[in-house]
C-alpha cells in the first residue's frame, strides 16, 4: 500500500486547509459515550460516478460544472430501463437485468460533488490496474468451471444471493440496495448492508483471527485519531470479491466531512491479482430512508433447474450454455 503514500499526502494537505474552515463552520462533531466520534446513522453511496474512467477520458479527472450537467444527462438517459426495448437490446445495453424498468432502479443520477470522473484515484489514470499473470490464469479457470457448470461449487454464491454485489468489503456503488447502516458499540463496529441484508460485525482489535473463514473476511478496526480503519483479509478463498485470491486485504477508513456525510476510503492489495495495490474513495450520505428487506430467492430454489439446463444442452450437442460446438 506504499505507492498510494504520495497520494494521501496530497490529499492531506488539502485537508489542513480545509479543515479548519469545516470545524468553523460546524463546530465539534459528536462523539460516543465512549469517546470516539459517533459515525452511527443511515446512508447511502449512490452515484452515477463510475469505479473506473471511461477510456475517452484518459487522463481528465474532473469534469468542468458544465461537463458534469452534460454528462449526467446523457447517462442517465443511456441508463434508463425505461428506454430500452427488451427484444431489441439484450446484452448490449448497459449491464443490469434487462427486464427490470426504471424503478427498481437506485443507481444515483449524479456525479460525486468534487466532480471526479472515477472513483478510484490511485493509479492516477483512475482505472483498476491490469491482472497479472496469476489473477489472469485463476479467472481463466474460474471461467472455464462455471461455463462447464459442472456442480454448485462451480456457481457463485451471488447466484444464490448469499453474498455479493455492492456490499463489499469493500464497497462499491452498484444498480440498486447502495444503503447502508452504521452501529457502533464500545468493541464492534456494525455495518449493516441492504444489499443481501448483509451484517459486517467488526470488532476493535489488534489481531486477525485465521479461522474460521468468512466469505466477507475477517474484519479488524482501530482509530487513527478520527479516522477509522478497517482491514480485512482471510476471505474464503472460493468466493472473494472480483475474483481475488487468499492473500486479498483491503483497507478501509471512514471519517466524518461534516454532520451529514461521512468519507470512505479503501485501498485494494492482492499480489496473486494484481502487481500494485489500487485505491478508490467516495462519499456516505446521511438519508431518512429506511433500509428495506433484500428478498432475492431464485438461485436458492433454481440451482437444481440451473444445472439440469446445462445438462439438457450438453444432451443435445451443445455446450452447457446453449452455444453451438465448434
Amino acid at each position: 500500500m506504499h505507492n498510494r503514500a504520495l497520494t494521501k499526502l496530497c490529499l492531506a494537505l488539502v485537508g489542513i486547509l480545509v479543515v479548519p474552515l469545516v470545524s468553523a463552520q460546524t463546530g465539534e462533531f459528536p462523539r460516543t459515550e465512549y469517546g470516539d466520534p459517533d459515525l452511527q446513522g443511515t446512508y447511502t453511496f449512490r452515484t452515477l460516478t463510475p469505479l473506473n474512467r471511461p477510456r475517452e477520458l484518459a487522463d481528465k479527472a474532473t469534469l468542468t460544472e458544465a461537463e458534469a450537467i452534460e454528462w449526467q444527462a446523457y447517462e442517465n438517459r443511456r441508463l434508463n430501463r425505461d428506454l430500452i426495448i427488451d427484444s431489441v437490446g439484450g446484452a448490449g445495453y448497459p449491464p443490469g437485468v434487462i427486464s427490470y424498468n426504471e424503478f427498481w432502479y437506485e443507481r444515483g443520477i449524479e456525479t460525486i460533488a468534487d466532480r471526479r470522473t472515477s472513483l478510484i484515484y490511485d493509479p492516477s489514470n483512475g482505472r483498476m490496474p491490469p491482472s497479472n499473470e496469476a489473477g489472469r490464469q485463476r479467472g481463466l479457470e474460474r471461467r472455464e468451471m462455471t461455463r462447464l457448470s459442472l456442480g454448485p461449487e462451480a456457481r457463485s454464491l451471488a447466484d444464490r444471493c448469499l453474498v455479493g454485489f455492492v456490499g463489499g468489503p469493500p464497497m462499491v456503488p452498484g444498480a440498486y440496495n447502495n444503503n447502508l447502516q452504521l452501529i457502533q458499540t464500545k468493541d464492534h463496529i456494525i455495518i449493516v448492508n441492504e444489499m443481501i441484508h448483509n451484517a459486517r460485525i467488526i470488532r476493535i482489535d489488534d489481531e486477525h483471527r485465521d479461522a474460521p473463514l468468512k466469505w466477507d473476511g475477517d474484519s479488524i478496526a482501530h482509530w487513527e485519531g478520527d479516522t477509522l480503519v478497517i482491514n480485512t483479509q482471510n476471505y474464503y478463498y472460493a468466493t472473494n470479491w472480483r475474483g481475488t485470491s487468499h492473500s486479498l486485504m483491503v483497507e478501509e477508513r471512514i471519517s466524518r466531512i461534516d454532520e451529514n456525510t461521512l468519507d470512505y476510503d479503501f485501498t485494494v492489495e492482492d499480489p496473486l491479482s494484481w502487481d500494485v495495490t489500487w485505491s478508490a474513495k467516495f462519499p456516505l450520505r446521511r438519508t431518512d430512508n429506511p433500509l428495506y428487506e433484500y428478498a432475492c430467492h431464485e438461485g436458492n430454489h433454481g440451482l437444481a433447474g440451473i444445472l439440469a439446463g446445462w445438462r439438457r444442452y450438453e444432451s443435445m450437442g451443445m455446450n452447457g450454455d446453449g452455444t453451438p460446438k465448434e
